[in-house]
């Protein structure tokens, strides 16, 4: 396998300035650079030389033997003062060394996992913990990084796997008498592992929509102010505002960290029937859009009015330009004076948080696909056990699937025709 290296820093100016090699012969790195290979796993200052011996920087050289670096091979981190000068010619003394060569997108990672450092879903962890905006965005990711998938699955196959071994042994043993009637056991690991996996699938959507964020619609009629709230909510003039009815035609989106939850506000269309046809467009968009939203702010524009859309249990309905009603009662916002609004945020903040339990570990649809068809696998062998003539070949080609199914989602099997995918979305460092 080659020696490869690459930044895992970011490109530009900075204080200081990682490159990161790992392979067979990465010691070979230091002891070309820096004339030799410093205590494993301790930081030294040395200075750094190019193939004439000219300083290129005086860095901090790491080194980490086999089997303890994050890739499992030997590595060495150069650090380095921070200018894109001395990052380059350090790159360029790298590229200089017979058998060295830049590293591909996320080949760090991708060995790390050939390696047995990570499994799949830990890669996909990593993956969206770099890509971590919010508080609650990052404590997901890093329970995923840190295994919390991968030890799920694996009790469940350990279920699974005892299953099969007392199928197998009725199996085996057709011929002869086997000491007890395994199928109550065998129900008893499968109807376990269903139940759990799909609990798991119960969080999915709460999960997914943690990594991705959650949708608020901004709802009402034409002028209820829902732009000017938009706006409020933003801190900028992020959509138009007007007096002239039917000015947004089409969903204006702004994301936001609200308690660490990332939250995509969307102002909508003005609701109402129009013969205009770029409007009724915009109106049938902004009540698809409102309906797969997963909370509904209705702004109502003046006080006794009934939204035109159904109001579902966590929906918040209030009266908008709270300033032009100062005498109505019920709940009301005002994006031009800010009434209202710390309140709203909250209400928002305050209904989304019920939605997170804090456990969601089945982050991607991959992982949802390969459950559910688990789960099918599951139902399946325990309807042929429920029949009771249907022979134990049968149960036990079921009890396989499941297995084969959920080692997809930690990498077992099956999963070369996506990683590809997965690392092509890392940087050149990872």
């Amino acid at each position: 396998m080659d020696t490869i290296f690459a930044p895992a820093t970011a490109r530009g100016r900075a204080g200081v300035s990682v490159v990161r090699v790992s392979g067979p012969d990465a010691w070979h790195a230091a002891e070309r650079l820096a004339g030799r290979v410093p205590t494993p796993r301790r930081a030294t200052l040395l200075p750094l030389r190019d193939h004439d011996g000219e300083l290129i920087d005086h860095g901090l050289v790491l080194v980490f033997e086999k089997g303890a670096s994050f890739t499992g091979e030997p590595v060495v981190e150069f650090q380095v003062h921070g200018s894109i000068a001395v990052v380059e010619r350090l790159l360029q003394t790298l590229a200089g060394i017979a058998g060295f060569r830049l590293a591909e997108p996320g080949e760090f990672t991708r060995r790390a996992m050939q390696n047995g450092r990570l499994d799949l879903s830990q890669v996909e962890g990593l993956a969206d913990l770099i890509e971590a905006e919010t508080e609650a965005q990052r404590r997901q990711a890093l329970r995923v990084f840190s295994g919390a998938l991968g030890k799920r699955v694996e009790g469940w196959r350990a279920h699974l796997v005892r299953a099969a071994a007392l199928l197998e042994a009725t199996i085996d043993f057709a011929d002869e008498e086997v000491p007890e009637d395994v199928t109550p056991e065998v129900q008893e690991l499968l109807r376990a592992v269903r139940d759990e996996v799909e609990a798991e699938l119960a969080n999915a959507r709460v999960a997914e929509r943690i990594r991705h964020g959650f949708e608020v619609a901004i709802v009402g009629r034409p002028n209820a102010g829902k732009s000017t709230l938009l706006n409020a909510l933003a801190g900028r003039e992020a959509a138009i505002t007007s007096e002239i009815a039917g000015t947004t035609r089409d969903v204006i989106e702004v994301r936001m960290d609200l308690g660490g939850l990332p939250v995509t506000f969307l102002d909508t269309a003005g609701l109402r029937e129009t013969s205009d046809e770029v409007e009724a467009l915009g109106v049938e968009r902004a009540r698809a859009r409102a309906e797969g939203a997963d909370l509904r702010i209705f702004l109502l524009s003046a006080p006794g009015e009934v939204p035109d859309m159904p109001v579902e249990a966590d929906d918040l309905v209030l009266l908008g330009k709270a300033d032009l009603w100062p005498e109505a009662e019920g709940p009301s916002v005002s994006g031009t004076t800010g009434k209202g609004l710390a309140e709203l945020v909250r209400a928002v903040e305050e209904r989304l948080s019920r939605e997170v339990t804090g456990s969601e570990i089945v982050v991607r649809a991959r992982h949802q696909d390969a459950m559910a068809t688990a789960i099918s696998h599951l139902e399946k062998a325990l309807g042929c056990l429920e029949e009771g003539s249907i022979g134990p070949e049968i149960v036990a080609e079921e009890v396989r699937g499941a297995l084969n199914r959920l080692d997809s989602v930690i990498g077992r099997v099956g999963v070369e025709d996506i990683l590809d995918e997965i690392f092509s979305s890392f940087c050149l460092g990872k």
